[in-house]
């Protein structure tokens, strides 16, 4: 019988998103865990827990932060996997390019998810992403330079715009932070 705490519920759930997301089966990553597929089957199903060294070396294989594993927060039952309040955002990355980012979608389960994203001010992405997804950003506060494939954009307040499989970077080189909501599918975080 399941006796995870609600603070718990989704980190199965999460994983198991994650997992398919990126194409891999049980089998793959338990054998890169050193551990039985029916044990990260029970980790999937909220039915075992996983030490801290586990979750660091599922985050590793998944590709994603520690903090996006450990940072599911407490809420009442009736709105777990419907409503998620802004003081319990899970915060994910680590923010040292200046980009602070928090979960707004309940958790990694649907076809999509949704980011809210803070650019610092004289912030920039290191190095381009190309990942397999589409993304969508609309832009609440700010200005961010974005370029896409070989395309330059200065986008703001009331801005949308779109990320299609192509490489891509950002960057806020102005004296204000810029704020953007994201819908990234399927779930990379």
């Amino acid at each position: 019988m399941n006796t995870q705490t609600p603070q718990r519920a989704t980190l199965g759930a999460d994983l198991r998103a994650l997992r398919k997301a990126r194409g891999l089966t049980l089998t793959e990553i338990a054998d890169r865990l050193n551990r039985s597929v029916g044990w990260l089957s029970q980790v999937e199903r909220d039915m075992s827990d996983p030490s801290i060294s586990d979750l660091r070396q599922i985050a590793e294989c998944l590709g994603v932060p520690m903090s996006m594993l450990f940072s599911h927060s407490a809420a009442p039952v009736e709105e777990q996997g419907y409503v998620v309040r802004a003081v319990s955002r899970r915060p994910m990355g680590s923010g040292e390019e200046g980009l602070i980012e928090e979960l707004l979608s309940p958790d990694l389960t649907d076809d999509f998810e949704m980011v809210h994203s803070t650019f610092e001010p004289r912030s920039k992405m290191q190095k381009p992403a190309d990942r397999p997804t589409q993304e969508v950003g609309y832009m609440i506060s700010g200005q961010l330079d974005l370029t896409i494939g070989a395309r330059h954009f200065t986008v703001g307040p009331g801005d949308s715009f779109r990320i299609k499989h192509e490489p891509y970077q950002w960057a806020n080189p102005y004296d204000e932070p810029a704020v953007a909501i994201w819908v990234i599918a399927p779930p990379v975080y």
